[in-house]
This record gives C-alpha cells, structure tokens and sequence, in this order.
C-alpha cells in the first residue's frame, strides 16, 4: 500500500487488480494444494474449534467455501481475489477488531499464507474438517511468536533503581509517591496508635488485641514499638491460622469429596494443619511449593511432605473407579492444572483444555505437556508410622488383599450366570421391546443405537436378595466357603494405624479385583488397601509412568499423539528438566521437575503472584486487581515497577513470606488513615487505585465468627486437630442431601475454637460462613467477594450464637467492673473496638445499660460497622 504523489488517495495492489478485471479469480484457478499444506493447519488450529458446521461461533462457519462467502453475524468472512477486503484476513493481519485468533496470533508467514489463498482466489479442498487423529495428528501450535514474550506478566521481573523521591525514605513508599505526584495527589497522615495496633492484630492474627495487649502497646514508647509489635504477631501461633486460611483459599480445601455422595475425607486436617504449620515457621514459599507439588519425591521425604501432596487431592472427587470412568481422571486432571495455574502462576491455563487460549499465549500443547507432568500421580493413603514399620503394615496388608481378591473372583464366577439370568428377566419386565432386541443382539452386530441402548441397560444391578434366593443349595454352600475365607483374611489384617492422605506416583488403571483385569503400563504398581485404583510402585525396576495423551478438543475419547511433559512455552526460559530421576526408582520425577520450574528465579510469574496475594490481603485490592488472572484480560498493575521491585526483593530474601509482611507493614502506605476525604483526591481517584489513604476491609466469615468469640472471652484457641461440627438447625439438616457428614454439635465451649477448624462440607456450607460470602469450596478461590446484604445484619441481630456470645460479653464486662455503668461501657468498647467510647457513645452506653441490660449493649457492639471492618 502506498500513496499516489498528490498524497490524497491511497492504492493498493488489489485495487490495480481491479481496475484490470482481475479481482474475482474462479476458485477452480487456484491449485488445491495451497488450501491443504497452508490454509488447512492453520484453520484446524485456530478457526474450526469456534467456527465450523457443527459451531457457528458468531453464526460463521468456516468449515466449506460457501459457509465463508455466507458469512456471519457481520457478514461475509472473504472476498475471493480481494484479501484486503475480506474479514478474515483483516482481522488475523490485526487491521480489523477484535484481531484473530484470540489468544496466540498466527505469524507473520501464516498471515501472508491467508492473504495470497485469498488473492488467489479462496479455493477450499475437499478434505474433512475434523482435526487428524492418533499418529497422524499434527494440528497443533508448539511455540510462540516471540512478540508474545513482550507481554509485562511473560519478562523476568527486574529491580529498576528506587525513585528519587525525597519526602519517603522507605522503598515502597518511593514507588507510591511517584505515582501520587505524577496525578496530582496527596497521601493520607497516618492513623493513630490504636487504629495502627487493631489493624495489625486483625490483619496478621485475625484476631482483636487484648485489653492487656492494647496497654502493652500503649506503654511502649521506645523507638521500633511499632517494628517489635509486628514480630510479635508474626511469632504467634494464630498468625499460621490466619495467613493459612488465606491459602486453604487457594488450594480449595475441604473435609469432604463434595458431588452427590459427598463421602468423608476423615484425614484431610492433617493437610490444613501442614499448611498452618509452614507459615507459622515461615517456611520458605518456594519450598513451600515444591512440597505440596511433589513432596513424596524430594531427597529427604517426610510425613510432613507426604501430607503436603494433599494440595493435589484437595479438589471435589466423585465416588467412582478412574479405571471405569476414564473421563474422570481428566477432569481431576483439570481440576488440578486450573488450581496450580490460577493459584501458583496467575495464569488461566486450564482455559486451553480444548483450543489454544483464547486471549492469552498458551498452547493446547502447554496444556497437555502440564497434565503428562502430573499424570503419574494416583491418589492414596499413607501410614503414620517409621518407614520400616511403614512398608511392614503395606507389605501385611497388600498380602491380605492380594488373598481376598482370589476369593472374591471365585465367588464373581460363582454369582455372573445367576446373576446374568436375573438381568435378563428384569430387562424383559421393565423394558421396551426394542431393548430387549438390543441386549439379545450380539455385540458385534448391534447398530450404533442397538449399542448405545445395551450399554445403558446392561449396567442396571440386581437386588441382592433376589440373587441370593435364585442360588442353587450347592452354590450357596460354595459361595459360604469362600465368604468364611474372607472373614479370616480380615482377622488376620493388622490394626491400621493413623493414615495421611496423598498424592504418589502409580497406574491408576490397574485394579486386580476383577475378573479379567490386566495390568496396564506399570507392572510393579500394586494396589493400596484402601483405594482402589490407587497404587504405589514397589519393583526392583524404575517406575513407567503411563502414557498421557493429548485430547483432541479436550475429549477423553478422541485421543491424539502421546505427549511429553513441559511447562508453559511463553513462560519458560531455558531449558530447565522435564523430569528428575529419583534414586529409589519409585516415581518419575516429573512432579519435582516440575515444582522446580514453578519457583525457579527463572519463572516471572511465580513470585509476583504471591507476593501479589500478599498485597491484596494487607490492602484489600492486589497491585493486579486479578490474583488469579494476569493475562490479557486480567486487570494490568496499577504500579507495574513496585510490583517487579519486591517479586525480586521476595526472591532474594529467601522467598521469605514474614519478611514480606514487614516490609509491607513498615511502609507509611500501611500505616495511612483511612478516614481522610480529600475533595482533590476523590475526584482524580475515586476508586484509591493508586492508594492515597488505607482502604477499609471487612472482616471474612471465619474473622467475624473468631473476632466475636474472641470478644466475649469464649474462644478456645488451642491449634490444630480434626474439624468440629457447630450446630447447625435440624430444619437446615433435613434440606441438605442424604450423604455426607455433619456430627451436630450443640453450642458451647466445644465448638468455640477458631472457625478454620470447622468441618468443610462441600454440599453444606455452614450457614453463618455462607452469609458472610464464604466462596465456592470446589474450586481455587482469587479473592473473596464482598457483599452487604440484609440476611448479614438479621443474621447479627437474631441468631442464637450471636446473642449466646453477647450475653458471654457481657458476663465478662460485668466481672471485670461491676456495679459501675460508666467503667462497663469504657471496658466494653476498649475490649471490642479497641479504643475507649467518645462522649456521647459513653452517654449512649450508659443509658442503654439503665434501661435495657448491658448484654443489649454488648449486642449493639456486635453489629457495628467498625466491629466487623478492619479500618
């Protein structure tokens, strides 16, 4: 394209064409082979996942020459002879919005393959338009264009020089003010002493400062109280159940599988309590990370890094056989690329299941080079006791099991034609016609409908009363010698000792309870007794992990060619190791490989994520509003230069999280006041993107229950163990599903511990977390919403634990100032609020007292504002 020498009209190539009569070539003109060796590709690739007979994204289906000159809901896609005027090919050069195909863009070759096909003439061949499968399968992008590198989330994060800003000295302070000043804007003074101490109690314990903690602090006016105050904290057992909740968040901890059975995960604790262990020792986060990926192949294994696999697990699971329902593993698959991508890199990755991303550069290849790392791994349980009598009790057991599984194959061959017999008659009863047919007709002679019937019905069961009437006395007494056998077996079996719940590598399609069964992959996996399908290998060779593949639009049943384990091509720098070999042969390494390269200093995203995370739960909004979306259509950093300054400050600091809040909280940002209105201020940034003064956050669900218990002097703050049960109405009860667990506790000292140990239910949410916006449980959670509906403030003013814990509040005033209103009131605010009463609150109070009770007046306390924010 140029200009005419006049500079008022602009020709194109296409334009000349025209004017010659040359602009519509016949399609047949043009040799087929162009469409097949460089247009297909690219459509199988990119287009015909969204746009294609079978989806007509936008109604457009480019699958055939006339779907394409039809066009869509924005008319036709190509102009035969005319590139510059087609749809199609604007919008992959970029010259038309929105620019295609979203998320990885073609290359500038691929471009120019469009534009040449379409200006000669858009001719399609005659090949089908589903993608390639098995070995000939080859549809798929492997890399990047480096221009995709250039995206801020994909550089290594650099520490820049600190502003030159005279009027801050500490480095997070430079960065604010720069951009304060460059808008126009002024910082908030900082709050007073006790708003100071109260935010730093809530925010590092979720807990308020007792009244003798409060006077501490008060009485400590030596340099540095406020530095000795944060160490304090940090160096409290509450901290890890605070900071730890915020990551339970994350990894979607719960006590129960979830689904419609909702089975009980009697031993999942142990993994919460790991997670509170970690950061209460300030476990370094990268460490952190590579034990909960891949603790059961570090150098030195521990229960303590077994437990921590239980982050892979901790996802929703369905009751059934991975073996039977292949389908299932890809999904749990999913369920844990989604968690590590949006918790661990803030990367959306499991969006390119089916198709490379849509907005982001992340391959359909990355996908599956993620789930082949990981697909080695079966879920299982382990003992608690010293390796050697660990590998007694599995040897014991699998001995046992090994046993029982030949007599129960004895007794299968016993029951089958009873049981056959009895299918038959029941299909003939409850049937139609035509299904019975169906059954009747040898398999392989069904039709695709005669199939799809007999598969649906055949699974149907047998009543076992019917079963065992229709026996024959022979079989009966046979069937009995084998039962007695089983009874003996399991009298043998040793005691089990307290098991952990884990993660290892193994064959999840091996399971020798069956008849017919074969050991698929890995020979020397063997079963575990108490999953099935769940393995560990235990040969003298080293592990095979099976073969995982990719999926051809994400389906379990249309697999492609077999993958090899890789990260994210766009994130990768190097060429890190795909899998660390272990000395013992027992797993593959994948898993370690993989945990390295999530928190190598060569990864730009890991340590910006979490140091991110951090910034959000101290400030309420991250310098990515998006914790878990740092990619195009994620919001951008609000102060893209602090946000690199401290990934890198968190890297050399030993990946230190306690040290991260201490630079954070001994910032003047921290410590601004978040009661400063300036008029300047409001009208340039409304929304305190760019943190003028400290935001107010309200308390979470747990907080408010603990902050309540805590305030009334009820709270049991012992540490760790199994989960508690709070009591919950019968009427709630009997509307929840059949299955699951919830060992109803009544109301009192017993359930009054910290709310992180109350029992998880997936399909029951406990009333009082759900009404203070407890997030979905079956998924990672970003950050949590919140809302200030009327079901919160009937909640805090009716329900029998709020007013059962005022009432405590006010058992505890009145033994600590009895007889005096006026010390009551002053006590009652200095205990809840943290700050005495102003002259007209105490006036209030005090007639409150008078004429109601003071239990009224520690209620009212409950449900102010204040109460329940972090200010």
């Amino acid at each position: 394209m140029w200009r005419t020498p006049s500079g008022s009209k602009r020709v194109t190539l296409v334009a000349i064409l025209a004017a010659a009569g040359l602009q519509s070539l016949p399609a047949q003109a043009q040799n087929s082979d162009s469409f097949t060796n460089d247009i297909r590709p690219i459509m199988e690739r990119t287009c015909w996942n969204c746009h294609s007979a079978q989806v007509k994204s936008s109604g457009l289906d480019l699958s055939s020459r006339e779907g394409a000159l039809a066009g869509g809901s924005r008319g036709p896609a190509i102009v035969p002879g005319r590139a510059e005027d087609s749809r199609l090919y604007r919008q992959l050069a970029g010259l038309e919005g929105p620019a295609m195909p979203l998320g990885v863009p073609l290359t500038a070759a691929e471009i120019e393959s469009v534009r040449n096909w379409i200006n000669d003439g858009a001719h399609w061949d005659a090949g089908p338009t589903t993608v390639i499968a098995g070995d000939q399968f080859s549809a798929f992008a492997t890399d990047v264009p480096a221009s995709a590198r250039q995206y801020w989330a994909f550089q290594l994060p650099q520490q820049k020089p600190l502003p030159d800003v005279a009027a801050f000295e500490h480095p997070i302070d430079k960065f604010l003010q720069q951009t304060r000043e460059a808008k126009g804007l002024t910082a908030a003074p900082p709050a007073d002493r006790l708003t100071l101490l109260r935010r730093a109690f809530l925010d590092l314990t979720g807990l308020p400062p007792t009244p003798e903690e409060t006077q501490q602090f008060v009485d400590d006016t030596a340099p540095g109280a406020w530095e000795r105050l944060i160490d304090r904290l940090l160096a409290s057992p509450h901290y890890g159940e605070r900071w730890g909740r915020h990551w339970l968040d994350v990894a979607r901890y719960a006590d129960s599988d979830g689904y419609e059975q909702d089975v009980d995960r009697a031993n999942a604790w142990r993994y919460r309590d790991y997670v509170v262990d970690s950061f209460n020792h300030d476990k370094p986060h990268n460490q952190f990370i590579i034990e909960q990926i891949a603790g059961d192949e570090l150098d030195e294994t521990t229960h303590e890094t077994r437990i921590a696999t239980g982050f892979l697990r901790a996802g929703p699971r369905v009751n059934f056989r991975e073996k039977d329902n292949p389908e299932r593993r890809y999904e749990y698959l999913d369920d844990v690329i989604a968690t590590v991508g949006r918790g661990v890199l803030g990367m959306t990755v499991h969006c390119a299941r089916c198709h490379d991303h849509k907005f982001d550069p992340i391959l359909q290849k990355d996908y599956y080079a993620l789930a082949t790392s990981l697909f080695g791994y079966v879920e299982t349980l382990y003992p608690m006791l010293p390796e050697d009598q660990a590998a007694t009790y599995l040897s014991a057991t699998a001995d046992i099991d090994a046993r029982k599984a030949v007599l129960q194959n004895q007794i299968r061959e016993i029951e089958e034609p009873y049981h056959q017999v009895l299918k038959l008659e029941r299909i003939e009863q409850e049937f139609p016609a035509e299904v019975l047919q169906a059954v009747r007709t040898p398999q392989d002679q069904r039709s695709s409908g005669q199939k799809l019937l007999a598969d649906q019905v055949l699974s149907i069961g047998v009543p076992r009363e019917q079963l065992d009437a229709a026996l024959s006395e022979l079989d009966v007494t046979r069937r009995q010698v084998l039962l007695d056998g089983i009874k003996q077996l399991e009298q043998q079996r040793p005691p089990q000792p307290p098991m952990i719940e884990i993660v290892t590598d193994g064959d999840y399609r091996y399971t020798p309870d069956r008849a017919g069964d074969e050991v698929l992959g890995c020979p020397e996996c063997r079963i575990k007794p108490d999953k099935p399908g769940s393995f560990l290998h235990e040969g003298s060779q080293p592990y095979t992990v099976p073969p995982s593949n990719f999926l051809i639009r994400g389906d379990p049943f249309s697999p492609g060619p077999e993958m090899a384990p890789a990260f994210l091509t766009v994130a990768t720098y190097g060429n890190p190791p795909i899998e660390i070999r272990r000395a013992n042969g027992r797993t593959s390494g994948r898993r370690l490989a993989l945990a390295q390269w999530l928190t190598s200093n060569q990864n730009p995203l890991t340590a910006r994520v979490w140091v991110n995370r951090l910034w959000h739960h101290h400030f309420g909004v991250g310098i990515v509003a998006t914790l878990d979306n740092f990619g195009r259509v994620g919001d951008q950093p609000t102060h893209p230069e602090l946000l690199d300054w401290l990934a890198v400050e968190f890297q050399q600091q030993g990946w230190s999280t306690k040290q991260m809040h201490r630079l954070i909280m001994t910032s003047a940002a921290y410590q601004m006041a978040s009661a400063y209105d300036d008029e300047n201020n409001l009208a340039k940034d409304l929304e305190n993107h760019l943190l003028w003064r400290y935001r107010p956050q309200r308390l979470e669900a747990e907080a408010v229950r603990d902050v309540i218990m805590a305030t009334s002097g009820g709270i049991d703050l012992s540490s760790g163990g199994e989960p508690i049960f709070p009591y919950i109405p019968q009427e709630i009860l009997n509307t929840a599903q059949a299955y699951g667990r919830w060992d109803n506790q009544v109301d009192g000292p017993e359930v009054w511990r910290r709310s992180l140990y109350v029992y998880r239910r997936r399909t029951l949410s406990f009333p009082f977390f759900e009404t203070f916006d407890l997030p979905d449980q079956n998924i990672t959670t970003a950050s949590r919403n919140t809302s200030t509906v009327a079901p919160q403030a009937l909640t805090l003013l009716n329900n029998p634990f709020v007013l059962g814990q005022a009432e405590l509040f006010a058992r505890r005033v009145q033994e600590r100032a009895p007889y005096d209103i006026a010390q009551q009131v002053d006590l009652a605010y200095r205990t809840a609020l943290t700050r005495p009463p102003s002259a007209a609150e105490a006036e209030i109070g005090r007639q409150l007292v008078e004429s109601g009770s003071l239990a009224d007046l520690t209620h009212v306390i409950f449900n102010l504002s204040e109460f329940l924010y972090r200010r």
